[in-house]
């Protein structure tokens, strides 16, 4: 029986404001190096699913935006990728319930209606892999018996973050039972009380059954959802042979904003709860992050060049400069080069009604950082100001930006590392370290990287607007809009 795993990814992960915006979300973010080998969530997500035996290939389901650096993630985690790889791109969040129903028919259509799913988070940090494929074979042979399997975590305290799971009696499986109930984030009180009975367990979003099983579900449970689902499958049917498969924005709009717990698992009645004896966390906080790191003998944990006088239990995340704190006691503090954020330790929460308010304000801080992620590279804004920006470019190895022109701007550059091949107008060109060249306003032009090495340049652009929108562009190799 064929395993596919469903990796989910395009949490936000507001609460982890300011290293996660919009544009670079949760998924993506690197880890701690002394708590999780310093790689990121998405990488750790796809190293456990390539682990597992008989695995028949990998189906993500993420937003178009973040295509290129999910593809990135894959091939720089150190493991071969499966010969099956597939991408399904949602123009913009629909929640889980639509992306477990979207991986089911791809799932179904390719491997057939007993492949078995495995549903992913791609936010979730597990370190115990042995525990973590062991409860997955576990969930597999409920799942062969026609079970709609969930993990359920042990509480290590009473976290009202997260959902619960009652468990009923007892299954044939080792350390699998019924579900009895399932329990939305909790007050404190009944937390306390759930995180002290071995009856009940943290809801941890993984699930597993087969295409089949899953399907029916939904044509039970949650038909309307299924149907508007089908009806954005069905111009995807004839692309299968495809990697990469773009979901129409038009029909993607009707299709209900549900949870696949809420839609399908809280009703259904054949469903299963595997315990797991893996860690997991689902690092929602920055408290969750925090704890990843070792603390010295203040309580004190952080990341970069810190310095801390007389100061007690209290984080600190220097990403480009020095932070120092004095007599400061509880505060998590996290710089980086356009924000910063300090927080008590008990309001952790509330960090994404710093999101929200950002986002009511129309400042761009919730959705990009001063670094910005592209197809072909990044570019980091240095400085800007009224009619002129100054960036730092990097192109990768063998990549190329669009074929593209500027109605308001035009743009000097300076080649610092590599070697550029410029196209500008009618010429092609070479550009090499401590050599400019000059766009016009207008002009057609293209920067690439022949090379074997990234291409670092500095980018002035002068003009009455300097503005990311004005851009037009003529060709492109990685499938985003042309106008021409």
């Amino acid at each position: 029986m064929a395993l596919v795993p469903i990796i989910l990814s395009g949490g936000a992960g507001a609460r982890l404001w300011p290293l996660s915006r919009e544009a670079a979300p949760k998924p993506f973010l690197p880890l701690p190096a002394d708590g999780a080998d310093g790689d990121t969530l998405l990488a750790r997500t796809f190293l456990r699913a390539v682990a597992l035996p008989d695995v028949a290939g990998i189906v993500t389901v993420t937003n178009r935006e973040y295509y290129f650096q999910t593809r990135d993630a894959y091939a720089g985690a150190g493991a071969a990728l499966p010969k099956h790889i597939a991408y399904l791109l949602e123009p913009f969040a629909r929640n889980t319930g639509p992306a477990v129903a979207l991986g089911a028919l791809y799932a179904n259509a390719v491997f057939g209606p007993d492949a078995m799913l495995l549903v992913l988070p791609a936010d979730h940090l597990i370190c115990d892999r042995a525990a973590f494929a062991a409860a997955a074979m576990r969930a597999a042979t409920l799942a062969r018996e026609g079970w709609l399997t969930t993990f359920g975590i042990a509480p290590t305290g009473p976290e009202t973050g997260y959902g619960y799971l009652e468990l009923g009696e007892a299954l044939a499986v080792a350390d699998s039972f019924r579900a009895r109930r399932f329990i939305e984030k909790p007050p404190l009180a009944d937390a306390t009380r759930y995180a002290a009975d071995p009856r009940y367990a943290w809801n941890s979003g993984m699930f597993c059954f087969t295409a089949a099983a899953v399907l029916s579900a939904f044509e039970r449970h949650a038909a309307d959802l299924l149907d508007a689902v089908r009806a954005v499958w069905e111009p995807l049917r004839g692309h299968l042979q495809e990697t990469m498969l773009e979901i129409d924005p038009a029909l993607f709009a009707s299709v209900p904003n549900e949870s696949f717990d809420v839609a399908v698992m809280e009703k259904a009645a054949e469903v299963a709860v595997v315990r797991a004896a893996f860690d997991w966390s689902d690092v929602g906080s920055w408290q969750a992050i925090s704890d990843l790191v070792t603390r010295d003998a203040e309580g004190n944990r952080g990341q970069g060049e810190r310095v801390a006088i007389a100061t007690r239990d209290t984080y600190v995340y220097a990403q480009d400069r020095v932070v120092a704190t004095v007599g400061v006691d509880g505060l998590f503090i996290v710089d980086t080069p356009d924000a910063v954020l300090v927080a008590h330790r008990d309001q952790l929460q509330r960090v994404k009604e710093v999101v929200g308010e950002l986002k009511a304000r129309g400042n761009e801080a919730y959705r990009v950082h001063r670094t910005v992620m592209r197809p072909w590279g990044a570019f980091t804004v240095l400085q800007e100001g009224p009619g002129f920006k100054i960036k730092r470019i990097e192109v990768k190895p063998g990549a190329a930006l669009s074929l593209q022109a500027h109605k308001h701007r035009s743009e000097h550059w300076v080649v610092v590392q590599g070697e550029a091949r410029v196209t500008n107008g009618d010429r092609v060109y070479p550009i090499r370290v401590n050599e400019s060249t000059f766009i016009p306003v207008g002009n057609r032009h293209r920067l690439e990287n022949p090379g074997a090495e990234p291409l670092l340049l500095i980018e002035v652009q002068c003009g009455e607007y300097v503005g990311e929108d004005d851009i037009v562009r003529f060709d492109d190799r990685y499938g985003r809009q042309t106008t021409a």
